[in-house]
């Protein structure tokens, strides 16, 4: 198929791309290229690609294309609330926006990149597909207005599908260390301290990238009457962990490292489990290949490979908020997240 995969130059699109390509399918890329200078790692880009900001789309952007997997916007809870209008211009806006010029353009079937943070504030009982939204942040909003948006979209000739994906872990040319298992595991290594910010009593779970990968080109394969219209939770029922239990994996990962819990560390409201059953029983042929133990010796092999700094993951070089803020500041990209000159290649 000819498939169109916005923000391809993020944390889960540069591994995406390169794993459509190799299945056979024609890919170009489409990203305005704000996370460009946090490469981790050799990266070379797999695709051709649009360099656009995806409020900026036209219907002739997506003419021609049998699909649209749409990850653009902004990736996280302290990005979403920079500014939560803008978090909705770009996120639930330019998404319905989007969904909308593809139903135009005769695009059949729209991917949407959603999350398991739709549950939000839902306690120790597993959700499923079928249970109530909860969100507690603008991304978590922004992902449910979304859904709400573009389901009604649906009709015999276009086909939206929404993957909430669980939080996502693993090394990627884009590496996000915001991320709660990165994140541990980059504490560990730097400091000897797997340093956890909340109480480590909330269930979160987790999914390797490469996984949500996966589970993209399943969906993308799949004959539509298995998967028109409907959500699907990414991830393995069993990969549902505490935040403590994660500590104690990265402490089993990293030599000499121990848990330490940060002076205001108290509970978070994002606490959820979530039962995966569905997309195992849909799609028999997502086989996800990860787990915890495995994704935390992962990233510290690749941590130790390329090196990594306090400085480095919690300062402007990766972490996502405060690059924007550096990026801001040197005049570079203006409040509305624009850039203020030519946008950069990757």
């Amino acid at each position: 198929m000819r498939v169109l995969v916005t923000g391809h130059n993020g944390y889960i699109g540069t591994v995406l791309t390169p794993m459509l390509a190799a299945a056979g399918h024609d890919v170009v890329g489409l990203d305005s290229n704000l996370f460009g200078a946090c490469q981790f790692g050799p990266w070379s880009e797999p695709v051709p690609s649009l360099r656009k900001d995806i409020r900026d789309v036209t219907r002739e952007d997506v003419e021609g294309f049998d699909a649209v997997l749409h990850l653009a916007g902004l990736s996280n809870d302290p990005l979403g609330n920079l500014d939560p209008e803008l978090t909705y211009e770009i996120n639930h806006r330019a998404s319905v926006r989007l969904a909308k010029l593809c139903k135009e353009a005769g695009v059949e079937r729209f991917i949407f990149s959603s999350s398991c943070s739709n549950y939000g504030a839902a306690g120790d009982d597993f959700l499923t597909e079928e249970s109530a939204f909860n969100p507690v942040t603008p991304y978590g909003k922004s992902k449910v207005m979304v859904e709400q948006d573009v389901a009604p979209l649906a009709d015999d000739n276009f086909s939206p599908v929404f993957l909430r994906n669980a939080t996502a872990y693993g090394v990627s040319p884009f590496l996000r260390f915001d991320l709660v298992l990165n994140n541990l595991t980059a504490w560990a290594l730097a400091t000897g301290r797997v340093y956890l910010k909340s109480d480590g009593t909330p269930w979160r779970p987790i999914v390797h990238i490469e996984d949500i990968a996966r589970a993209f080109l399943a969906v993308l394969e799949a004959p539509r009457e298995k998967v028109h219209n409907q959500a699907f939770n990414v991830g393995r029922t069993e990969d549902n962990y505490r935040m403590s239990e994660l500590a104690e994996i990265v402490v089993e990962t990293v030599p000499g490292s121990r848990v330490e819990y940060a002076p205001d560390a108290g509970p978070d409201k994002r606490n959820y489990r979530v039962d995966c059953s569905k997309i195992q029983r849909v799609l028999p042929e997502f086989k996800p290949q990860w787990d915890a133990r495995r994704g935390a010796r992962q990233l510290y092999e690749a941590y130790l490979q390329h090196g990594v700094s306090v400085e480095d993951f919690e300062g402007p070089r990766y972490k996502r908020i405060d690059h924007i803020k550096h990026l801001m500041a040197a005049g570079r990209l203006g409040a509305d997240l624009r850039w203020k000159e030519q946008v950069p290649q990757a």
